[in-house]
């Protein structure tokens, strides 16, 4: 795979792409990890909001990239996907809580055509 990441093997991958330094030379590493992961998923627009990214496919708001996390639009029928493993909802604060962003898991995060699945769902939760 391009740019080397898939080649470093799982953990290390995860470890440098999913450690908070804060810096924005790790967020741009990040960032581009996962639209690399999801190259071959469909065209994904990525746009800077809040200290983070937006992820757009088609014009539908389906992902947050924030702090060195990947996070997916869920709906009733996906949500369980992501409770199940453990995954927590997006805390962009200490006050505040999304509920229908997840935190993609680590394995999926990992595989392109589960990241694919998981996108594609994920923009199907935007869409209603």
């Amino acid at each position: 795979m391009k740019n080397g990441y898939r080649d470093s093997g799982r953990r290390n991958t995860l470890k440098a792409h999913s450690e908070k330094s804060g810096t924005r030379r790790n967020a741009d590493s990040f960032k581009e990890f996962v639209l690399d992961q999801l190259g071959e998923s469909g065209e994904v627009d990525c746009r800077a909001m809040f200290g983070g990214y937006g992820l757009y496919r088609r014009k539908r708001f389906f992902g947050i990239i924030h702090q060195g996390r990947l996070y997916f639009k869920t709906d009733a029928t996906t949500e369980p996907a992501y409770r199940e493993r453990g995954m927590p909802a997006f805390r962009p604060n200490a006050k505040q809580t999304l509920k229908t962003y997840y935190e993609v898991p680590p394995e999926v995060l990992d595989d392109p055509d589960q990241l694919a699945e998981w996108a594609e769902r994920a923009v199907n939760a935007a869409r209603r």
